[in-house]
């Protein structure tokens, strides 16, 4: 594979601020070295979040191992995860904006359940660029639809 220098249209505050996470995060659990800086691990993770780079192309640019570049990417994203409002403090912040934004695409619904509009949720195609836990994403996911439903219905 050949590996090249590439940008990415990140602002650097949040390497920073991951890096800075990342940092306080190994002290806590008392890691004593690591294959990456947390400034490295940062731009990793957020490579792989932005970009959509795979685990190899990462493994090959930075020079590790692709476990290890999973090991790392999962590190963050739980790390950013654990940061993350929870689902009512979300919807309390978002009930006292006068709109919020929501980037993604409602997802296609081609059944009817009692005459009004079902998805089991299989096939989610919404929040694309959202990144967080899945079962956070299922919970912001779901109380999207439920408050789309609700305003559809009355």
């Amino acid at each position: 594979m050949l590996v090249y220098p590439s940008a990415i249209d990140l602002p650097t505050v949040h390497v920073r601020h991951l890096s800075q996470v990342l940092d306080t995060r190994h002290r806590e659990i008392g890691s004593r070295w690591r294959r990456l800086t947390p400034q490295r691990q940062a731009l990793l993770a957020l490579a792989h979040l932005r970009c959509g780079d795979t685990y190899a192309q990462l493994a090959a640019g930075f020079g590790i191992g692709i476990a290890t570049v999973y090991r790392y990417v999962r590190e963050a994203i739980d790390v950013l995860a654990a940061l993350a409002p929870t689902l009512d403090e979300a919807m309390g912040t978002a009930h006292m904006k006068a709109y919020v934004i929501l980037d993604g695409t409602v997802p296609p619904i081609n059944r009817i359940a009692a005459d009004r509009p079902y998805c089991s949720g299989k096939n989610w195609r919404l929040l694309r660029k959202l990144r967080c836990s899945t079962h956070r994403i299922t919970a912001i996911v779901m109380s999207v639809l439920a408050l789309h439903l609700a305003t559809a219905s009355g």
